[in-house]
């Protein structure tokens, strides 16, 4: 059993507080993952701005979504790959496309395909990618600037996953239905 606090807005160090009260404006509720990453404000927001900034690139929603449920599957975070399945099925995005993000298949789409298996060799390889795997994600419609903005969706979610997985952050019940419980 987790040893870490669940913070809500009266419990949570000064410094977390209006990033909670943000987050509970825009859930409806305060995440376990935001409630237990509270106890260290600096990680919370250094989660909560990267997760802005990766939301302001280049890349589609739906392609960070395929990265974050790729990272989140190969790292095994039940909370991540839970919340973002259900994301991706209030956007309406086909259940196809989620269960093969969950199950690590190869996608029917061939972009999104190439993103899915680009994230696989950063990660792999430890942002060495070999010539042949960048040019075919190029080839696919990415670009330089997509590689790059691929390392920082795995930078920020890499604070999400570890802390979640630290924390044992308990699956919300907005996300029950999506619950994941990897090739453990």
């Amino acid at each position: 059993m987790s040893e870490f606090t669940r913070h809500d807005i009266d419990s949570a160090p000064e410094k977390a507080r209006p990033i909670i009260e943000n987050t509970a404006k825009g859930f409806g509720f305060v995440p376990a993952p935001v409630a237990l990453m509270a106890e260290s404000p600096e990680l919370l927001e250094g989660f909560m701005t990267g997760n802005g900034l990766f939301n302001k690139t280049t890349l589609s929603p739906l392609e960070r979504e395929v990265l974050i449920l790729t990272m989140a599957t190969t790292v095994e975070c039940h909370y991540c790959v839970a919340m973002h399945s259900a994301m991706l099925t209030r956007q309406g995005a086909d259940q196809g496309l989620i269960e093969a993000l969950r199950t690590r298949t190869p996608l029917e789409d061939p972009k999104l395909e190439a993103i899915r298996v680009f994230t696989l060799a950063v990660m792999e390889g430890h942002g060495n990618v070999a010539p042949e795997v960048m040019q075919s994600f190029l080839d696919a419609g990415y670009t330089r600037r997509n590689a790059l903005e691929v390392v920082l969706g795995l930078g920020v979610y890499t604070i999400s996953t570890y802390a979640n997985r630290m924390t044992e952050a308990p699956v919300d019940e907005p996300f029950k239905a999506f619950e994941w419980h990897g090739k453990h």
